[in-house]
């Protein structure tokens, strides 16, 4: 059985709306064997990681959209896709407790005027068990101008995407 879920990308971390034209989208299909991911961001041309696209450590510090699977116990997924084709999955047990690091992506990324997609497949045993949350994120900019959006709001005194309590339920 499969289940789709469309976040969109729009608003600050903290709750501010965004202008059409900087809003992502993120379409989520969890299938018996894994996780689809497609999405669509605009293009901000940052500069992109050092290295070929794959996974990269450190992903996060560059432009980005990310996705979070959260299931029981704080055991959760997350899913970084760069504009080049760079990725990085990490398993994480509690809060900021990764357990496993650059996990395979299956990922193609295109991108067509000022706007990218990527179409992403993340294999089932990388994902926490169900049921799930889940919330999506995109990163861009350097320095002052660096901005941090989100699906669902992360209220605080700064942006921290690790706030689990965020995430909206995945209706099964």
């Amino acid at each position: 059985m499969t289940s789709t879920l469309t976040l969109t990308v729009n608003q600050t971390w903290d709750g501010q709306p965004l202008a059409a034209p900087e809003q992502a989208v993120v379409e989520l299909t969890a299938r018996a064997d894994g996780l689809h991911v497609r999405l669509d961001a605009p293009l901000h041309g940052d500069p992109p990681p050092p290295g070929l696209p794959g996974p990269t450590p450190g992903l996060w510090n560059h432009e980005v959209v990310e996705v979070f699977v959260l299931g029981p116990e704080a055991h959760y997924t997350e899913i970084e896709i760069g504009p080049m084709g760079h990725h990085l999955v990490l398993r994480l047990e509690g809060r900021r407790r990764p357990v496993a690091e650059g996990l395979p992506l299956r990922v193609s990324v295109g991108r067509s005027g000022s706007r990218w997609q990527a179409d992403a497949f993340l294999a089932i045993e990388h994902l926490p068990p169900r049921p799930w949350s889940v919330n999506a994120y995109a990163i861009h900019g350097q320095g002052a101008q660096r901005r941090y959006l989100a699906a669902h709001a992360v209220p605080g005194p700064q942006p921290d995407f690790h706030r689990l309590d965020a995430f909206a339920p995945w209706p099964d």
